[in-house]
């Protein structure tokens, strides 16, 4: 009974004709890029249409959040093209399969909140060279292979491209100013493909990038030997894509959570996650991670609730089924519209607007960010990348912030009242303002405003508690947070101080 109501949402309202075609358009726009995935990989074709299916179904029925889309991915393909060429198919199964039990134990051990460590300005690199990689991905389209070279399409095919691509995008900006009862992408599909076949023209159909006709997802256990050296082989290959698809996939939870003004459940969506990797990995599936551009066109069209990507994945089903005369004759032009509008919109034209009141250092993460995504296609790199250098600025900044007020009190002791963290970044500025030679024989350091956050940050405090042994004066901490004081006990083989303990007074009620 809890699934079937997780299946069909009726906590909520939901517009069932809204879900369905938004998941109709979904399917559409997802079955040419699986395909080109598969093939990019040196994967069969089936292997990308089962990746979608069973991504898309088992991610949105247990998922982290309604109207996220997932299928076979990028990002995850491009990271098993070194194993395929060098071990082949069946050593790359097993490697999707491990990479889903990996991610599983992420959700397990609730570590899927650490992408709420990602700053904005990494966010807006991510999803702005995102949005250059799907519009880059659409130029390829209108090329054309001749005597095994790759070339631009001239002449009237490039016109006819052109052409019904320029149709595909003025359905979708218009429409919506007529009526929003059906979504613009999937009409300005249907209009494209009825276009074609009733003029006869003659242009790219999706039959031309691979057949998407075969059966249900086969059970298939990888046939590889277990043992050790199998697992050094395939282990790196199933971490890096792991990490790569909770990455795009967290991020893309994120940026929904945005857009709908909700929030998702990041453990849930790496257990789904990892739950469909472990199943594609045994009914030969290449695996795969969240689709944003797929999941902004479901929201686009209006979907809200979990029966659009259900539908979604059921849809392609029924095509590798039954449906594939039809959909393989849809013309490619069409597609590339939809998916150029996705870019577009997947685009945060807002950080142009803001890029003049943001710090320097934000301005260049961002930038820097969105320029590794688009030059590597590698988005877990450019986010570590972007986080990493975000995290030494907000050091590098917080360091310059310690700072202490001196005075002598009437007993001649001389107290140091900090401000500021102590830690690895500021312990050089924090030494720097004491002065044990001239300092008198008790000093106290109140920490009232500030706090011992590292270990860094202990290992300064003992070798000052050195530095005035050694005068033969006494050092004292106080106001230390209990956290502090723990953090100090624990390191008590490597400092020695004497910590003053506060009075405690009681709290006068009526």
């Amino acid at each position: 009974m809890k699934l079937y109501l997780r299946l069909f949402d009726f906590s909520q309202k939901v517009d069932y004709r809204k879900e369905i075609l938004a998941g109709l358009t979904v399917a559409m726009t997802m079955i040419p890029e699986s395909l080109s995935f598969a093939i990019l990989a040196g994967f069969p074709p089936l292997v990308g249409l089962y990746a979608a299916f069973i991504m898309g179904l088992v991610t949105a029925v247990l998922g982290g959040r309604p109207g996220l889309i997932s299928g076979g991915a990028g990002a995850t393909a491009v990271v098993l093209i070194a194993l395929m060429q060098s071990h082949g198919l069946e050593y790359v199964f097993a490697a999707v399969a491990l990479a889903g039990v990996l991610q599983m134990l992420v959700g397990v051990f609730k570590l899927g909140k650490f992408i709420r460590l990602v700053p904005q300005p990494v966010m807006y690199g991510f999803v702005n060279g995102l949005a250059v990689i799907i519009f880059m991905s659409q130029v390829a389209q209108f090329k054309t292979v001749v005597n095994g070279k790759e070339a631009w399409l001239s002449g009237d095919a490039m016109l006819i491209m052109a052409g019904l691509v320029a149709l595909t995008i003025a359905i979708i900006l218009l429409l919506p100013r007529i009526t929003k009862a059906v979504p613009p992408s999937l009409v300005a599909i249907l209009v494209v493909f009825g276009v074609v076949m009733g003029l006869g023209i003659e242009t790219r159909l999706v039959k031309d990038i691979a057949s998407v006709s075969g059966s249900l997802p086969p059970f298939h256990v990888p046939q590889i030997p277990l043992s050790l050296e199998t697992l050094q082989i395939i282990f790196p290959y199933a971490l890096i894509m792991a990490g790569v698809g909770l990455t795009e996939s967290l991020l893309t939870l994120n940026l929904v959570d945005e857009i709908t003004g909700s929030r998702g459940n990041g453990n849930r969506e790496c257990m789904a996650q990892g739950s469909a990797n472990l199943l594609n990995g045994f009914f030969f599936g290449m695996g795969g991670c969240a689709m944003i551009a797929q999941t902004l066109v479901n929201l686009s069209a209006g979907a809200k609730a979990r029966l659009a990507g259900i539908v979604a994945a059921l849809t392609i089903l029924v095509i590798i089924l039954v449906g594939a005369p039809f959909i393989e004759r849809v013309p490619m032009a069409a597609l590339v519209g939809v998916m150029v509008m996705v870019s577009v919109g997947t685009f945060e034209w807002v950080s142009f607007r803001i890029i003049n009141k943001m710090p320097r250092a934000d301005v260049f993460v961002g930038i820097l960010v969105a320029g590794i995504t688009i030059w590597l296609h590698n988005l877990a790199l450019a986010v570590l990348i972007g986080v990493i250098i975000s995290a030494l600025v907000f050091a590098w900044e917080s360091a310059k912030r310690i700072r202490a007020r001196k005075y002598v009190d009437e007993n001649g002791a001389k107290h140091y009242e900090l401000y500021g963290p102590l830690f690895f970044g500021s312990v050089t500025a924090f030494t720097e303002k004491f002065d044990v030679a001239h300092d008198p024989e008790e000093v106290i350091i109140d920490f009232k405003d500030s706090r011992v956050a590292d270990m860094s940050g202990i290992e300064a405090l003992n070798k000052l508690t050195e530095r005035y042994q050694k005068a033969g004066k006494k050092l004292h901490l106080r106001h230390l947070s209990p956290d502090c004081r723990q953090l100090l006990q624990k390191a008590g083989a490597v400092i020695d101080v004497n910590i003053l303990e506060d009075p405690h007074y009681g709290i006068v009620t009526d």
